[in-house]
């Protein structure tokens, strides 16, 4: 078969049009300081945000955001914390979850009862949390922290709390 200029327009088309599907452009990123807002209920310290590029993470149902990319196989967001902002005690049961910090400081600690470990994660630090680990996240710096968040499936259960966290009883809505 041969190709013709025409043909090679259309495939060049086609593979513009494809990778433009396959980006999340930051220009187009929004900072949704509500998808966690329910958890203020429990105290100023846990407010932020989320910012979506590939799926909902963990943080309810966003399908309607066109913004961010279908996820298959994981979801990629990244979320900011001002400073002295928590994450509170939570875990995934059904999925592992990898925070990678961009910016700031975040102490992370993993939860086993009474017990617990933490580490302080700078620039470009990474920590991998398997399934079923409870783990909360603090601000310990003077500067909003900015880190990835990536969770091991397309759509992941809702987090669950401990009865003895702030947030539990406390309603999305």
């Amino acid at each position: 078969m041969i190709q013709t200029a025409t043909d090679t327009v259309d495939t060049a088309a086609e593979l513009d049009a494809r990778i433009d599907d396959m980006c999340a452009m930051r220009d187009t990123r929004r900072e949704d300081w509500d998808t966690l807002a329910f958890q203020t209920k429990a105290g100023p310290q846990y407010r932020r945000a989320q910012i979506r590029y590939i799926g909902s993470g963990g943080t309810g149902n966003h399908e309607g955001d066109e913004r961010a990319l279908a996820a298959e196989h994981f979801t990629f967001s990244n979320m900011l914390l001002p400073p002295g902002a928590e994450g509170p005690e939570h875990t995934h049961h059904d999925v592992e979850e990898a925070f990678f910090v961009l910016e700031g400081e975040l102490e992370v600690t993993i939860h086993d009862g009474d017990d617990s470990a933490s580490r302080l994660l700078g620039y470009r630090d990474l920590i991998k949390i398997p399934a079923g680990t409870a783990r909360s996240l603090r601000n310990v710096g003077e500067a909003d922290a900015l880190f990835v968040v990536m969770l091991g499936a397309s759509r992941p259960q809702l987090p669950t709390y401990p009865p003895h966290s702030p947030m539990a009883g406390i309603t999305r809505d």
